[in-house]
């Protein structure tokens, strides 16, 4: 697989788009019909779909492919925008209370990317404490249905952290593509 370089060889698993992760047909972001009514569950849906495609980047990767920093000198793994996106929706919950705020999740600054190491016990953790922070940030904001009411000591507006969250989402999917694709040459979509 590798070149003189040592860099993986592009590959897709699409066989009608070959430039694409998957084939359109397979692909579990897609969803037949229209689109969801409203505001708060479109905004909700593309999170959901940003969520999974960040799943999908990292499927089918072991332990030491997960935690491997493939882009120097930078310390972003696949592993660490797990970790760093759990701890991400922890604070933004804390944005949006008027109490002391919650431990940080992994300790000190850059800890999230520091501490994405090569181990399963990691890697298992990291996965659960996403779909945990997820959760309880998901159920908070469910409390606040009007999109334009202000929470927390800043007084941030429910819809300004919605699109935040996207937008934190769709950013580090597309530093996903690129370290997947170090990692193993698979291409993103």
């Amino acid at each position: 697989m590798g070149r003189m370089n040592d860099q993986p060889a592009r590959w897709t698993r699409a066989t009608v788009y070959p430039d694409m992760w998957t084939d359109p047909d397979e692909d579990p972001r897609n969803s037949e019909g229209v689109s969801p009514d409203g505001e708060f569950p479109t905004l909700q849906d593309y999170l959901t779909s940003y969520r999974m495609t960040l799943r999908m980047k990292c499927e089918g990767l072991d332990a030491e492919q997960l935690a491997r920093r493939s882009v120097p000198p930078s310390t972003m793994s696949l592993l660490g925008l797990i970790r760093h996106l759990a701890s991400a929706e922890r604070d933004w919950r804390d944005w949006i209370t008027e109490g002391d705020p919650l431990p940080k999740l992994y300790g000190e600054r850059d800890a999230d990317f520091d501490g994405a190491v090569a181990e399963q016990a990691v890697v298992d953790a990291a996965y659960a404490d996403l779909e945990r922070e997820q959760a309880a940030t998901d159920a908070a904001l469910a409390e606040h249905p009007d999109l334009g009411e202000r929470l927390g000591k800043d007084q941030i507006a429910v819809r300004e952290l919605l699109l935040h969250r996207i937008e934190e989402y769709a950013r580090h999917c597309g530093h996903a593509d690129l370290l997947r694709e170090c990692v193993d040459g698979r291409v993103g979509q």
